[in-house]
C-alpha cells in the first residue's frame, strides 16, 4: 500500500504518480538519482516556465520527470537505462524552463548532457553509463522514449496530459486514456477516439504557447535577464544555469538595474499586451520599450492509430504559422 503523500523523495521506495494514478517501485539507481542535487533542482523548477505564475500550470519539472519515469515503467519495467533517462531527461533546465532557452547561446541539452556526465560515477555504481543515457536521450539510441518516426513520445505525452489537467482540458481521466494506448518503437500508438483527445490537448497547449498568458511574461522577463546580465549583474550566464527560479527572482529583485521592472511584472502582469506582427516585419526593441518574440517552433508531433500517422487541419494551420513574430507593448 502506497504512502499518504505522493512524495517525490522516494520515502517508501515507490513514486506514485497522481495524474496517471500509476505507482513505481523505485530501484536503487533511481533512489540515489533523486538524491543528488541535480534532479532535486528540478522540484524548485517550474515546469510551465514563467507562464506559472500567471496560469494555474504550477507544477515543477521533477513531477513531470517522474511522470515520464512511471510511463516508461509501465510500458518498460525492465528497461534500467531509459527508467534512469526519464528522470535525467530535464536536468540541463534553465530557471523557468524553456522561457530564457537560447539566451546567451544557453541550450539545456547541452547542460543536461554536462551534468549527465557528472552523475557516471552515480550510474556506474548501479551497472548504467552516462554515455548510454546520453544517447538514450539524443535519440541515437533505440529506446521506450525516443522514435524515429517523428510521432508522439512518452516526455510529450506526460506534457500534454499533465498540463490538460491543471488547465481543465482532459475529458477521460488519464489512466483511462492509457489503457487504450500502446507503445510502438517508441511511438505511442492508440485508437482513434483516444487520438482524437490526444490532438485536442497538442492543439491547446500550443495555442498557449502562443498566448498573451504565455508570450508577455516570457517577453519581460527575458528582457529583465537581458538588461541584468548586460550592466553587469551580480551573476553571469554561467550562474544563471545552476540557478532555481527562486533565485533568478531573489538575483533580478536585489540589482537595483531590474528590481522595479520584477517588481512590476510579478505585481501587474497586465501592464502588458501581446500584438501579432508579420513575419518579415523588423524587430525593434527601441520602439517604446517594445519587445519582440519570435517563435520558431511547436510541440506538435501526433499518435500514430493502429501503426498508422494521422493528420489533423488544426495541427497544419499551427505549423504553417510558423515562425511567428509578435510583440509585447505597454497596454
Amino acid at each position: 500500500m502506497r504512502g499518504i503523500d505522493a512524495d517525490t523523495l522516494g520515502l517508501d521506495g515507490r513514486w506514485f504518480d497522481p495524474v496517471w494514478r500509476l505507482e513505481v517501485e523505485l530501484t536503487p539507481l533511481e533512489l540515489e538519482l533523486l538524491d543528488t542535487w541535480w534532479v532535486r533542482r528540478l522540484a524548485f523548477v517550474a515546469h510551465a516556465g514563467i507562464a506559472s505564475f500567471t496560469t494555474t500550470q504550477s507544477y515543477s519539472r521533477i513531477e513531470h520527470s517522474l511522470g515520464v519515469l512511471a510511463l516508461t515503467a509501465h510500458f518498460a519495467p525492465d528497461d534500467r537505462a531509459a527508467r534512469a533517462t526519464a528522470i535525467l531527461h530535464d536536468i540541463g533546465h534553465l530557471p523557468f524552463s524553456h522561457t530564457l532557452e537560447g539566451l546567451g547561446g544557453l541550450d539545456h541539452h547541452t547542460i543536461g548532457r554536462e551534468r549527465i556526465a557528472e552523475l557516471d560515477p552515480v550510474l556506474r555504481r548501479h551497472g548504467v553509463e552516462a554515455e548510454e543515457i546520453i544517447a538514450i536521450d539524443e535519440g541515437e539510441r533505440p529506446s521506450p522514449l525516443t522514435n524515429s518516426s517523428g510521432a508522439l513520445t512518452l516526455d510529450h505525452l506526460d506534457s500534454f496530459l499533465r498540463s490538460g489537467q491543471v488547465h481543465g482540458r482532459t475529458t477521460t481521466p488519464p489512466r483511462e486514456m492509457l489503457g487504450r494506448m500502446r507503445l510502438v518503437d517508441g511511438a505511442v500508438d492508440t485508437d482513434e477516439q483516444t487520438a482524437d483527445e490526444l490532438v485536442d490537448l497538442i492543439v491547446a497547449e500550443a495555442r498557449h504557447q502562443r498566448a498573451p498568458s504565455n508570450v508577455v511574461p516570457i517577453a519581460v522577463l527575458k528582457h529583465l535577464v537581458i538588461t541584468a546580465l548586460d550592466t553587469g549583474a551580480s551573476f553571469d550566464a554561467a550562474d544563471l544555469t545552476q540557478m532555481t527560479d527562486g533565485e533568478l527572482w531573489a538575483a533580478l529583485l536585489a540589482d537595483p538595474v531590474t528590481r522595479e521592472g520584477t517588481r512590476e511584472l510579478r505585481a501587474h502582469p497586465r501592464r502588458w499586451r501581446m500584438e501579432t506582427l508579420p513575419t518579415d516585419a523588423p524587430s525593434d526593441m527601441s520602439d517604446a520599450g517594445a519587445l519582440d518574440v519570435h517563435i520558431r517552433r511547436g510541440y506538435l508531433a501526433l499518435p500514430t492509430v493502429d501503426g498508422a500517422k494521422i493528420t489533423d487541419p488544426r495541427i497544419t494551420a499551427l505549423a504553417d504559422a510558423l515562425p511567428l513574430h509578435l510583440r509585447v507593448v505597454r497596454a
